[in-house]
């Protein structure tokens, strides 16, 4: 994983721990067939192509809460 698109990324969810779910859920499709919403650069894994996904605003995702949390 690229460093720099984790930092950028979290500027986009600040919540480390749902950044981490949308990834490894979207880590997930890419692995079963999905395609890239991005273009795929070389060297570029699973989890790069997710966070670009985020960071360029083409996965965006938030979090449901539950009547607990409420």
């Amino acid at each position: 994983m690229n460093n720099q698109l984790i930092d950028e990324a979290a500027k986009v969810i600040p919540d480390t721990k749902f950044l981490i779910n949308v990834i490894s859920r979207r880590v997930r499709q890419l692995s079963a067939g999905s395609r890239a919403m991005v273009e795929v650069e070389p060297r570029m894994d699973y989890a790069d192509i997710a966070l670009a996904e985020v960071i360029q605003g083409k996965l965006a995702a938030k979090p449901i809460l539950t009547e607990a949390a409420e």
